[in-house]
């Protein structure tokens, strides 16, 4: 090696130390003891906005990345179908609605038949009883040759003509009793059939509504599925959109760490693209499964390999406040206490997003 050669060698090593102190300083310091922490994404829950019928899309009126407001509406489902099914059912109503009235009709006037043929009735027990009156004289008189025989042998006629009279009247008051009976069961019969005429407008009704599809609640539209024009199955899925009050970073810790974490627990989340920021969070959920497993878990060792995971949770009212600018898909880190009385360091609440 030439002279020259040696002396890039002291200027080598200067750069290079330098250089490691640079990255010592860039390197996070350790984290005090109670707190874990863990990298990951922020996610939300996704919305599938899907036709509840078969049927043709008509417009959509949302685009992808758009911000949307619970209640807005994002896109119609063609209703020409349903529409005449409405038309068809309210005209079925109305027929039912004439039935009703032909139907209490008829009722009425069975009753009004009833009600002389009891009067029938009554007269013929009147006949009956003045021709028992007028045999009894007879049958009192004839033997003393008062009246002729051939008066008691007519009286008697009448006595058994009024009788089958009755029986006859009282028959005619028992069908008119059978006939109120199909007639309030044709009244009955037509109501329902009102009934069942309401009811299937009502349900082509909320058909025609939930044809107008509306954001469940805030969010962003993710992508569409459909495109107008196309024809749709039942439950065919229109919009992807993200729920944007429900957002969370998911994240990972080993077995240790994991055991010790508590739902409720208190976090902060650090995204690498605004470093400077960070966002209070709690803790949702942690898996009872492990996500990472080895082959065996046999030994203590292994067992510490097991990877849970896990979910903080940022506060929904906090999401409100920034709704526009949330965004998922962020990586970042999660910093998580494991005991209540844990202190966090400097740098996790300067800069505490409010």
């Amino acid at each position: 090696m030439t002279r020259r050669s040696w002396l890039w060698i002291p200027a080598i090593l200067v750069v290079a130390g330098i250089g490691y102190l640079a990255w010592s300083k860039l390197q996070p310091p350790g984290l005090p003891p109670g707190i874990a922490s863990g990298n990951g994404r922020t996610e939300a829950t996704e919305i599938d906005i899907a036709a509840k019928i078969a049927g043709r899309i008509k417009d959509i009126t949302v685009d992808e990345g758009d911000f949307v407001t619970q209640g807005e509406v994002l896109a119609h489902m063609d209703t020409a179908t349903l529409d005449a099914q409405k038309r068809e059912a309210e005209a079925q109503l109305q027929r039912a609605i004439i039935a009703v009235s032909t139907a209490q009709a008829l009722l009425n006037q069975r009753n009004a038949e009833r009600t002389a043929a009891l009067a029938v009735v009554d007269q013929r027990n009147a006949d009956v009883d003045a021709a028992d009156r007028r045999l009894a004289r007879s049958q009192e008189l004839a033997p003393r040759a008062a009246v002729p025989m051939q008066t008691l042998d007519d009286d008697r006629a009448r006595s058994l003509a009024a009788k089958a009279a009755v029986a006859a009247a009282q028959a005619q008051a028992a069908a008119s009793e059978a006939a109120i009976g199909a007639a309030q069961s044709q009244v009955i019969d037509a109501k329902a059939a009102v009934d069942a005429a309401r009811a299937s407008i009502e349900r082509i009704q909320a058909d025609i509504d939930d044809s107008t599809l509306t954001a469940p609640r805030d969010g962003r539209v993710q992508y569409r599925v459909a495109q107008p024009g196309e024809v749709l199955s039942a439950g065919g899925r229109v919009l992807n959109m993200i729920d944007l009050s429900d957002v969370y970073m998911t994240f990972y810790l080993p077995t240790a760490e994991a055991g010790l974490v508590a739902i409720g627990a208190e976090a902060r989340i650090v995204l690498d693209a605004a470093p400077r920021y960070v966002i209070p969070a709690s803790i949702s959920f942690v898996s009872d499964v492990a996500q990472f497993t080895p082959k065996t878990v046999e030994t203590e060792e292994e067992r510490q390999k097991l990877m849970f995971r896990i979910k903080a949770r940022i506060p929904p009212e906090l999401l409100r406040k920034y709704i526009k600018q949330v965004k998922t898909g962020l990586p970042g880190v999660v910093y998580v206490k494991l005991r209540r009385d844990a202190q966090w360091p400097g740098t996790l609440t300067g800069t505490l997003v409010r």
